[in-house]
Formats: structure tokens, sequence, C-alpha cells
């Protein structure tokens, strides 16, 4: 045997799996903990299981990465397909492919310039979903009675606002305090803006008339939390007009693009929050003197107007002097008028007496008895006639009953046989042996039994019989 042959020999022989975990120990215990700097590549959000799969790689070198679904949920900053990122995680192998990968604990941007990139392209993003349109934008309240205030509590911000809000209108403020950067504070201040627009109308906390968003100035990590997605639709969703104060004049969050206002600074949001009283005061002063000053001038043209319609006129003597001068003389010729005029209804009165005497009244009386009398025998006559047509009808009709009725061919000695329920009996066939039937002659009807069947007769059918039906609605039957 060969020298190396032997050598072989003597090496330790590990199976597949072996081998693996021997290479998984080794790279785990090198590099526990590593932080990589690359480019996100083959990112297609998260797996169906929750998962992220997807690789880090620079202009040389790709490692394979994973993100477990329950540390992509508490992630600030999400992967993105593109996004240069530094990752914090541990090295370990995946033996069912003989790979290595890093499994990612925590991922922030690599440098601001990837945080613009990033911030550009959730801009662009939410856009396009018309989050920031003018049209979607609300006008601020001129005088608000309550306003909401969403900002850390114990920095110099609210303590700037509040000042502001006092030198220039006091106002009440409700603050809502939140962490303005760091883990949560993005969740926090969307809760707070949610907060505020559920708060129901003549509720025990009153709801704000209009909101404020402040934090004062920092780096672009430091104000990333207001470029978050979450605050951002909570701004863009929000009912009441809100105010977007985040860091200095210089520092743009997409928080500024979907607010109803933008102010460069917190303090510049209380200025636009409410106007200056005294400004107010002196603007109303003016305001009082300018209408009283229109009042006068008014009141002094209507005055003018006045006296001129009053010389247009004439005086009062010259106005009734025609009137009264025919009152005077309707005064005057009343009395002989009133003479007149009862000498003409007493002429009247006495022609009209003369004419009612008592033999025109008896006259009258007996024409009236006349007519009356005429009348009476006229109606006489006309009842007479009536009641003789009446009568002669009557007896046409009874005759024509007389002749139709089969009472007439019973009194020339004929009979009318019927059966035990009433109804004729026209053959000899319908009857049976022993059967109850009543024979009616004209002076009244008898009761019998039959006795025997017809020689060779032809059973008859009985006809139905019939709900009873009133005498006056039966048909006559055939006697014969």
């Amino acid at each position: 045997m060969s020298k190396a042959a032997e050598t072989l020999s003597n090496a330790t022989e590990f199976t597949v799996s072996e081998l693996s975990s021997a290479l998984k120990r080794t790279v785990e215990d090198t590099y526990g903990h590593v932080r990589v700097r690359g480019e996100i590549s083959g990112f297609r959000g998260p797996h169906a299981s929750g998962h992220c799969y997807f690789a880090l790689k620079d202009e040389s070198a790709k490692i394979e990465a994973v993100i477990w679904k329950g540390v992509h949920g508490r992630m600030r900053v999400k992967p993105q397909e593109g996004l240069e990122v530094i990752a914090t995680g541990k090295l370990t192998t995946y033996p069912g492919s003989s790979k290595y990968q890093i499994v990612i604990e925590a991922i922030e941007p690599a440098g601001i310039g990837a945080l613009m990139a990033l911030m550009e392209e959730r801009k662009k993003k939410l856009a396009a979903e018309g989050l920031f349109d003018e049209s979607r934008k609300q006008l601020l309240p001129w005088l608000p009675e309550v306003i909401g205030v969403i900002t850390s509590p114990t920095g110099a911000v609210i303590r700037d606002i509040l000042h502001r809000l006092e030198d220039r209108f006091p106002r009440r403020v409700l603050v809502w305090p939140v962490r303005v950067q760091g883990e949560g504070s993005a969740e926090q201040v969307a809760a707070a803006i949610e907060g505020f627009n559920a708060l129901e109308e003549g509720g025990p906390i009153p709801r704000p008339d209009l909101l404020i968003v402040a934090r004062g100035g920092g780096s672009l990590e430091d104000l990333w939390s207001f470029n978050e997605e979450i605050v951002v639709r909570a701004a863009a969703a929000s009912m009441i007009p809100l105010i977007s104060a985040v860091g200095h004049e210089t520092d743009i969050t997409l928080i500024d693009f979907a607010a109803d206002k933008r102010a460069p600074t917190p303090t510049a949001a209380a200025e636009m929050a409410v106007p200056v009283r005294a400004d107010l005061a002196i603007e109303i002063s003016s305001l009082a003197r300018r209408s009283f000053a229109c009042w006068q001038r008014g009141q002094e043209h209507r005055r003018s107007e006045l006296r001129s319609a009053a010389r247009g006129l004439p005086k009062l003597t010259d106005l009734l002097a025609i009137p009264r001068q025919r009152f005077d003389r309707a005064s005057a010729q009343l009395p002989r008028a009133l003479r007149a005029n009862t000498h003409v209804y007493d002429r009247r009165l006495s022609m009209i007496a003369g004419r009612l005497t008592v033999t025109t009244l008896r006259g009258q009386i007996a024409r009236a008895r006349d007519q009356v009398n005429r009348l009476s025998e006229s109606a006489r006559r006309c009842s007479q006639q009536f009641i003789a047509l009446r009568r002669t009808r009557i007896q046409h009709s009874a005759q024509m009953l007389a002749a139709l009725s089969y009472k007439g061919v019973l009194s020339r000695g004929f009979a009318l046989v019927r059966d035990e329920t009433g109804l004729p009996l026209h053959h000899a066939a319908q009857v049976g042996a022993g059967e109850h039937i009543s024979i009616e002659f004209a002076d009244g009807r008898i009761a019998a039994t039959a006795h025997g069947t017809p020689p060779s007769a032809k059973k008859v059918a009985k006809p139905a019989k019939t709900a009873d039906v009133p005498e006056h609605k039966k048909v006559q039957g055939d006697l014969f």
C-alpha cells in the first residue's frame, strides 16, 4: 500500500449531514452576529408564510438573506428592491442547498443617499394614490375653539406652541403625548391622529377643531418616523384640518405633503392656527367707527331728503280747504234733503196703504181658494186614472198567471205525481215498488205507496237531487 493511500485511510469519515452540521457550527461560532452592507436584490415581498427571502450583493459578491415573519413585522425600515442597507444578523448555513446565508434581525438604510432614495420612491407611490392631491386638502378654521397638538410632552416644541398661542389668542389646547423618533414613534403618531378624529362631538373630551403635528429639527434619520406610510395615510385620512410642523424650514417629510397646511416651524404652526387678538380688536374698533360713520352719513342723507320732500309738499291748510268747503256745503243741504226724502217715502207708504183694503184681501183669498180647488180636483182625477191603469195591469197579469200555471191543468181532472223529495215524476219506470210518492190534485195532496213494477219498463234514471230552490225560480215540468 502506498503512503498516500495510508494517509487517506486514516482520515476521519463524515456523513453528509455530519459535515453540514460541522460547517454550520463553525460558521455560526465564528460569525455569530455580523453587520453586512449591501444592496437588496431579488426581493418580491413576503412569502405566503410571512417570511422574506432575498439576497444582499455588492460589486463582486452576493449572500442569501432571510427575515423571519415575526422580525419583519417589527421592523421600522422594511426591505425594498434595490435599497442599499446595513443588515444586522446571524450568519448560518442551509444544509438543504449547501449554501450559507444571513438571518437578518434589523435593517437600516446605508447613509443619507439610501434614505433619500427610499423617501422619493415612497413619495411617488403615495402621490400616485392621490394622497397629496390639493383637492383633498381642507381649509383651516379661522378661530378654532379647541386645538389638538401631537408631540412630545417634554420637549421645547409644546412650550413654544403654548407660549405663541398665549401671545396671539389663547385657546384650549389638548396634548396627545407621543414619541417623535425611534422605535414605535410612527405608530404612536398615527394612533394619535386617529384618536383625535374618533372623539365624538359634545363628548366628555371635546373634539379639536384643528390638529398640529409638531417636532423640532433633526437629521433625516431622526425625522424618519414622519416619512412612514402609516403616518402619512393617517394624516391624509384625518377629517379634522391638520397642520404639519415637523423640523425646521429646510426639513421636508412626507407628512408635509399629506397635511392640509405645512408650517416651517412649530411656532409658525401656532401663528397659522389663530389670529392676533390685539389686531382683531383694532380691526373691530376700526370697523365699528366706519360703521357708525356710515350710519351717520346715511341718517344725514335721509334727513336732507326728508326736508326736500317736505318743501315740495303743499301746506295742510291748502290740502284741506276744498274738502272743508264741500263738507260745509253738504252739511247745509242735509236738513232739506232729509225732509224731502221723508216726504217721498211718506207718499209711497200712503199709496200702498190705500191698496191694502178688506175688500182687496177678500178678493185675493177667494181667487187663491178657487185655484186650490182646481188643483185638488185635477190631482184627484190623475190619481183615479193612475189607480185604474195599475188595476188593469194587475188583472191582466193574474189572467196570464192562471193560464200558464199547472193549477189550471189540475182543475180539469189531472194530477201531479211527485217522489218523496218533492220532484215531479214523468215516467212510471221512475217509480219502484214500495217507494213513497205524493199525488197533488186541484184541491190538495195525498201520500201514497207504489206497489208492483210496470211490465217490461226500462228503468229511467231519476233526476239528480238539487239544492233547495225557491218555488218562483223552479222551472215548470211537463205534466204530460
